[in-house]
């Protein structure tokens, strides 16, 4: 360990900052955040620094360093672009027993400064002593996408409540367990979900001894198209602490094994006249196993609400008075599209669009034609593989030009992706040339034509 973690209660303590440049801004900012006074030196102070200093109730030496400008001071900062200055100041602190951080120097400081994910009062720091701050840079990206900022909220709350717990648990042990509890439990969800005041009232509950056995709760989430990194925070949040999880055939494996590792996983998957379990079913399941107290995660393809079923999953939930929470995704228009190079709307070639299933309940394909040939509009059909080409001979018999351009996306967003782009009178020859399999997305309008010239996901697999 070349460095040992503190964190340091700077609040209201004097910080000497050498330099007046951006890079003792970012330094300052930092430092102002925490609560620290600053004194900074330097000959010319840009404007962003200097008004950062006078807000704060700092002192602002305009010339150059001295010794004496380490008295009172508690942590000394060195970010000029002088490098025997900063040799000098990183010495003098040194003498003086004085924590010194010097820019871009790791041999001459006593303290660094890591990547900070803040979730007040929540901290995480990550830091590589120096040597990799880029690495760090971008393992703090990573962890911001899994610590929600309610995280701060939750910790808050703990916080109101932490002489009461200590008073009801003396035993350090039973304390330990209590907490697990609230942060692994529906007192956590209610935070989490913005339900602060009902929180509160459940954890005063619990406190009390008068919380009885937990509901369990569904959450509905929109696992995207197919690549992980479409997934929202909420979304990979929840699906880290399900204990069940109900899934579809279209949420790609890289998805579900981001699951909670020790979940139990449910397979619910449709193919084309062939359920793993019917619908009804489902629903009955999410029901029974959040009678039990379970956290249950029906993870969906896309988003929900279009075309993923999930309103009749949740009419069933609400009619049983369970809690439960629905989870956006990007759904598979958006996100095919976007990895395609074929935006949805453009101010030359359409106005609107319009999201149409190509596989009705009763399997038919029995459409509102006349409305879905109007100019200035783009088309989206999802499950159209099968009944292309009567998607295609009812546009063009309905009066929309036979030389329209249109394109079908295969398992768009992932490594795996294929597009093929013709028009109305050809993709469905196009198609039957190549073995495609679904998920598939059928386009139809101008826009696609935008395709030869737009498309930046080619190749990345």
């Amino acid at each position: 360990m070349d460095f040992l973690p503190l964190f340091h209660n700077l609040r209201g303590r004097l910080v000497l900052v050498v330099g007046g440049g951006e890079v003792a801004l970012r330094k300052a900012r930092l430092l102002d955040e925490a609560g620290a006074r600053l004194r900074v030196v330097a000959p010319l102070v840009e404007e962003g620094l200097r008004t950062l200093v006078e807000q704060g109730g700092g002192e602002l030496r305009a010339r150059g360093y001295e010794a004496a400008d380490l008295a009172g001071c508690v942590l000394v900062i060195a970010a000029t672009d002088d490098e025997p200055l900063n040799a000098r100041v990183s010495r003098e602190a040194g003498e003086q027993n004085l924590p010194v951080n010097v820019v871009d120097a790791p041999g001459l400081c006593s303290v660094v400064f890591p990547a900070i994910v803040d979730r007040s009062p929540l901290m995480v720091a990550v830091s590589s002593g120096g040597d990799a701050p880029v690495l760090t840079r971008l393992m703090r990206a990573r962890l911001e996408t899994l610590i929600p900022a309610a995280y701060g909220r939750l910790a808050g709350l703990a916080q109101k409540f932490r002489g009461a717990v200590k008073q009801r648990f003396a035993d350090v042990q039973q304390r330990r367990v209590f907490w697990e509890e609230v942060f692994q439990g529906a007192i956590a969800d209610e935070v989490l979900a913005g339900r602060e005041v009902e929180a509160e009232r459940l954890l005063a509950d619990k406190l009390a001894g008068s919380l009885e056995r937990e509901l369990g709760e569904v959450y509905l989430v929109g696992a995207g198209p197919g690549d992980p990194d479409l997934l929202t925070f909420r979304a990979l949040r929840l699906m880290q602490q399900a204990d069940v999880v109900l899934y579809d055939r279209l949420v790609a494996p890289a998805i579900i094994d981001m699951c909670r590792r020790d979940a139990e996983r449910i397979y619910v998957g449709k193919r084309r006249s062939e359920h793993a379990l019917p619908q009804e079913q489902i629903n009955n399941r999410l029901v029974e196993l959040a009678k039990q107290g379970k956290r249950v995660l029906r993870l969906k393809g896309g988003d929900p609400f279009i075309f993923g079923r999930g309103g009749e999953e949740i009419e069933e939930l609400a009619a049983e008075g369970i809690p439960f929470q629905v989870v956006p995704g990007i759904t598979a228009a958006a996100g095919c599209a976007a990895y395609a190079g074929i935006p949805l709307t453009h101010r030359d070639y359409a106005q609107s669009v319009r999201f149409v299933t190509g596989h009705l309940k009763d399997n038919s394909c029995n459409l509102p034609w006349a409305d879905l040939v109007a100019p200035g509009q783009t088309l989206v059909f999802y499950m159209g593989l099968v009944g292309l080409p009567l998607i295609c001979k009812e546009l063009i018999g309905h009066g929309r030009a036979a030389e329209t351009p249109a394109a079908l996306i295969q398992q768009g967003t992932t490594r795996q992706q294929r597009v093929f782009t013709g028009t109305l009178a050809n993709l469905p020859q196009l198609v039957a040339e190549h073995e495609v399999h679904a998920p598939t997305l059928v386009i139809v309008g101008e826009v696609v034509s935008l395709r030869e010239k737009l498309a930046w996901f080619e190749g990345q697999g």
